[in-house]
């Protein structure tokens, strides 16, 4: 797989920095930056098991933003800080490029056989206008695939990693989304529906590409 992922490297047009890239994801940078694949996986497609999500296929920007943001402290994680903060800007960036140039791990295109919470549905696809609540979908994209550098794919990501990170903007522990868009959908969920949402995208198949439309 290690042999795969470095050819895969060499042909991906990423300019200067992808084979860099690629050593920090496979090896870490060696001033403090752990290899990215020990928690993502060597193809990029994050741990449902753990919790720890996936890179491959995310829009550049966006992952550049989450790489920037954990730098800065303006995102939380006592994993993610330290790792980040020993990367370059310039590392930053072509991680972003090489992970979001990563083909999608084939498993991601089935759903996991659970099926998924009938509430996790109804609140995905169209909200709970009573409490001002609007449909995931309305900003992710129609199956959760994701638009663009602001609205990041919720489909192929783990349940507990959805779970947690909703739990994140619900405490303020997690504020570095558009408008604080998220802090409000959030605030507006119980535990159970929490958990019933990450488990309906968690279950959704992906695309081929799965970036969004």
């Amino acid at each position: 797989m290690l042999r795969t992922l470095g050819l895969l490297a060499l042909l991906i047009p990423l300019g200067a920095g992808a084979t860099d890239a690629a050593s920090i994801a496979q090896q870490g940078n060696g001033k403090g930056a752990a290899p990215c694949m020990a928690c993502h996986g060597p193809d990029g497609g994050g741990n449902s098991a753990t919790g720890f999500p996936r890179l491959a296929g995310l829009d550049a920007a966006y992952l550049k933003q989450q790489l920037d943001d954990f730098a800065s402290g303006a995102r939380a994680n006592p994993v993610m800080q330290p790792n980040a903060s020993a990367l370059s800007e310039d590392e930053r960036a072509a991680l972003a490029k090489y992970y979001s140039a990563l083909p999608l791990p084939a498993r991601l295109a089935t759903p996991p056989a659970a099926k998924p919470d009938a509430d996790g549905e109804r609140l995905a696809a169209r909200g709970d206008w009573s409490r001002d609540l609007p449909a995931c979908v309305q900003c992710h994209a129609p199956g959760g695939v994701g638009v663009g550098a602001n609205f990041p794919p919720l489909a192929g990501q783990p349940a507990a990693y959805i779970a947690s990170q909703l739990r994140a903007w619900q405490q303020g522990t997690r504020h570095n989304d558009p408008l604080q868009l998220m802090q409000h959908v959030a605030k507006q969920l119980t535990p159970q529906e929490i958990d019933a949402v990450a488990g309906w995208f968690a279950a959704q198949p992906l695309p081929a590409r799965g970036n969004g439309p």
